[in-house]
């Protein structure tokens, strides 16, 4: 993926650099509650040590070849990250990962980063399946999944552990026979 990638006018996918890591600690730490009820890793992010320590394993990922990450930026303010994890080049296959700040949900920023790392996989990593993960009861990601063309193949139950309990998951996947590219305006 090149280093910088315009969405549109006001939006960028770029990797994360170490002079990232307190802003983007600044968003998650501001949306924390916003979060929480979805992501478990936020527990173990109480600092932008924290995040320089993604950052490091983010760009370790992508040496290797199996993750990508990116820093969603929307008037020069970080906003949210969309991920390409356990990319698997033997079979072609990996999991599109997402989050968004509270201000922007709803808006199509999400969607439109979604859909250019989809476009990414596809295109350029040559991958043919991507799968997206996400607690039933998180209907604005589950939206997002159906919006962005995945097809619902099942629920996991009791997928994921999450602080005090366990969350089924509905579990989303999308050949590349079947993305229908968004229309750039």
């Amino acid at each position: 993926m090149p280093q910088r990638f315009f969405i549109d006018e006001r939006t960028v996918l770029r990797p994360l650099s170490e002079q990232d890591s307190a802003r983007l600690y600044a968003a998650v730490d501001a949306n924390r509650d916003h979060l929480r009820r979805f992501m478990a890793w936020l527990d173990t992010t109480r600092s932008a040590a924290d995040i320089e320590a993604f950052r490091a394993r983010a760009v370790e990922q992508e040496t290797d070849g199996n993750g990508l990450s990116r820093i969603i930026e929307r008037d020069a303010q970080i906003c949210g990250v969309v991920s390409l994890d356990r990319i698997d080049q033997w079979n072609r296959r990996g999991e599109l990962g997402y989050w968004i700040t509270r201000d922007l949900e709803g808006r199509g920023v999400c969607r439109r980063a979604c859909a250019r790392m989809i476009e990414y996989a596809f295109d350029e990593l040559q991958l043919n399946r991507l799968t997206i993960a996400a607690a039933v009861d998180n209907r604005r990601s589950r939206a997002l999944a159906e919006r962005l063309g995945f097809t619902l193949e099942g629920i996991q139950r009791e997928s994921e552990w999450l602080y005090d309990h366990y969350v089924d998951h509905a579990v989303y996947g999308l050949l590349r026979r079947e993305w229908h590219r968004p229309v750039r305006s």
